[in-house]
Parts: structure tokens; sequence; C-alpha cells
């Protein structure tokens, strides 16, 4: 089974079903009682036409559903002929089913968490740690959302900074989580960023390219992950950071900074140093100082204390650690970082060991348990 091919061609079968009249909701269990359909089928006898089997399994269980609901006989008139069968437009509708999620009757992080599950494919769980909120939370949200859509006829486009919220959260799961969406966040970005005048998109879409660029050397070949200070930065993309470099400069030239501007800067003066050590660590806190205006958000904070760490000594980074919430994903492997550049080789292996036990996904835990065994064994020698 092409789970690949399934994930892709998902966004536009919803479109489909929403665009027959398909309330969001119901749209989306018909789509997933087909894809559950399709894996049991496939092997056995592949359709010529993926999406149009799709579409059209899709459609006659919404008609199935909608017709069992007493509660919903009006809507029978609208959808109880079934078109005829043809071949299914090969228009991509997924951008467009993004600005569908970001409804108006819908908060931005309702929105968001909606998109995200509907049309990104996350699970509950990996929306949740996105949000740094439960996972119960995150599945009332996401509730709530069906709820308030059901009925609605998804025809309004919703806001840009939702839109752009949404590809910020898919190409973050898809570079460092479980499922690969990376690739399809840019491509989308790219999308976008060609439709409308808007120095954000621009922004996130070099933010984006930067951080792709360097993919290839983020990883060793057992799988392991390697740090940026040790990443071999000949096997970074030349070509997308060029790129990056160019639609940031063109965007921060407008003088309407935002937070993916601010952080496409600070991943532009890494992907700017020839090696870690001739990294301006100085101005990268600069930058940092920016974002935390700008977002106010606790994560900036933790990753400026990094920064300053590297600027200023270990000591100043855990000074400007100690001023933030412990409970932070990742405080603790933060802490421990700048323990072992303080030379506290003890404290930091205890730290990276707990570490291991909070990381959000395997390769992490790995790496964390390494730096730890690593600590202990030259403590031993």
């Amino acid at each position: 089974m092409d789970e690949v091919l399934l994930r892709s061609l998902t966004p536009g079968v919803l479109t489909v079903l929403v665009r027959r009249g398909a309330d969001f909701a119901a749209a989306e269990d018909a789509v997933q009682d087909a894809l559950v359909e399709a894996i049991r089928v496939w092997p056995a006898d592949p359709p010529r036409d993926p999406k149009g089997w799709l579409v059209t399994v899709a459609w006659r269980r919404f008609l199935d559903a909608t017709r069992a609901d007493t509660a919903r006989r009006r809507r029978e008139d609208r959808v109880d002929e079934e078109p005829p069968p043809g071949p299914v437009p090969a228009a991509d509708d997924t951008l467009q089913l993004y600005f569908l999620c970001a409804h108006p009757s819908l908060t931005p992080s309702a929105a968001v968490a909606l998109t995200l599950r509907a049309v990104g494919g996350l699970t509950t769980r990996q929306i949740a740690r996105a949000y740094l909120v439960p996972e119960a939370t995150m599945a009332q949200r996401i509730s709530r959302a069906k709820r308030t859509v059901a009925g609605v006829r998804l025809d309004r486009p919703g806001d840009v900074a939702t839109v752009l919220r949404v590809l910020y959260l898919v190409f973050n799961e898809g570079y460092s989580g479980d499922v690969d969406l990376a690739a399809e966040a840019v491509r989308l970005t790219r999308q976008l960023a060609a439709r409308i005048d808007h120095p954000e998109a621009a922004g996130l879409l070099a933010l984006m390219l930067l951080h792709h660029a360097r993919r290839a050397a983020r990883t060793a070949p057992d799988g392991s992950l390697v740090p940026l200070a040790e990443q071999d930065r000949s096997r970074w993309d030349t070509r997308l950071i060029a790129e990056g470099v160019g639609i940031l400069q063109g965007a921060l030239a407008r003088d309407r900074l935002g937070e993916y501007q601010a952080q496409a800067a600070i991943a532009a003066l890494h992907a700017d140093a020839p090696t870690a050590g001739e990294t301006d660590w100085v101005q990268i806190v600069e930058w940092y100082d920016e974002l935390a205006r700008l977002t106010g958000s606790p994560v900036v904070r933790l990753n400026r204390a990094v920064a300053v760490g590297e600027a200023d000594g270990p000591r100043a980074g855990l000074a400007a650690l100690a001023e933030l919430d412990a409970g932070l994903p990742r405080y603790t492997a933060v802490a421990a970082y700048l323990h072992e550049r303080d030379g506290d080789t003890a404290t930091a292996a205890r730290l990276y060991a707990e570490a291991a036990h909070k990381a959000p996904n395997l390769a992490e835990r790995d790496h964390l348990t390494r730096r730890a065994a690593r600590l202990n064994a030259h403590r031993g020698s």
C-alpha cells in the first residue's frame, strides 16, 4: 500500500466532497472510511484512477450516512442524485482547502488544529505536541471545531495568518517528527507566496528553504541526529540557501517585520557561517530579542538562552534559562547542554538522561541518551 499516494490524494478528495455540498466534518468522516476501504482493497485490486476511486467511495459513504440520519432529511434533496461517473479534475486543491479550513467562524487556534488533522494528516497527539497542550485538550478543541463547521458551507476563505501558521506547523512536524510533510509544506508555501503579496508569506518560504537546505546533514547514516554544530556543511544545499536568502532580503526590504522573517534571519545567519565557530551569535541574540518581542513565546526565549550561552558564555545562558518555566519542552536538554559547556559534566549527564525520557521522538531520545553515556564514560575513564 502506497501511503504517500493516499496522503497526497486525501486533500483533493476532501475538497471534491465539500464542493458537492458535504459539510466538512461529514466529508472528513467519509474520506476516512474510503481510505480504510482502499487499504483493504487496493493491494489485491489497485484502481486505474486512484483519486476517482476514492471520490466515488467517499461520496457513497457520505450519501449512506446522510440518508441514515433522519435529522438531516432536508439535505437529501441536494445530495440524492449521485454525479455521473467520469474523470476527476487533476487540479491541486490542497492550498484552497487550507484557506477553507481557516473559516471565519473558527478561532485561529481551532482552524489550525482542524486543518492539521484533516488536511495535514497529523495525529491529535502530534498537534497537541506542536501546541504544547495535553492530548485530551487538543482532542476537545478539534471536536469543537468540527461541531462549529458542521452544516456550514466552507465557501469563504479564511485568514492568511492562520494559513501561514498551519503551513509552519506542518513543516515543523515534517522536518522533525514522525510524518514527512516538509516537502509538501514547502510546495504549498511556494504557491501561496506566488499568489499573494505578503512579506510574511515570503518570510515563511525563506525560513523553510533555509532549514530544508540543511536536511541531508541532520542525520548520520545510521539515522542518528547530528547537532547543527557537528553537521558536515558541505552537504548543505547551497542552491536552496541562496534562494532562501534572496527571498528573505526582498521581504525585509519592505520593512514589515514579522515572526517568520525574524526566524528566517536567524536561519540565514547559521547558513552564512562557514564553520560553527564562525557563527555570528551576537547578531542571532539580537534577532531572538526581536522575535521574542513579536511573539512573546516561551519557546523563543528558550532558544534565545542557547544563543546567549554561545554569545556571552554558558553562565549567561544558564541565567537566561533560569527565568523560564522548567516544564517547557526541551528545557532539560538545553540545561544539560549549557552545563556541559560550563564544564559541569556530572550535572549535564544527569540532565541529558532526564531529557531523553521526555524526548518527543525516538531519534531525539537516542541522541540525548548517547550524550549522557558519552559524558558518563568520560568521567569514568
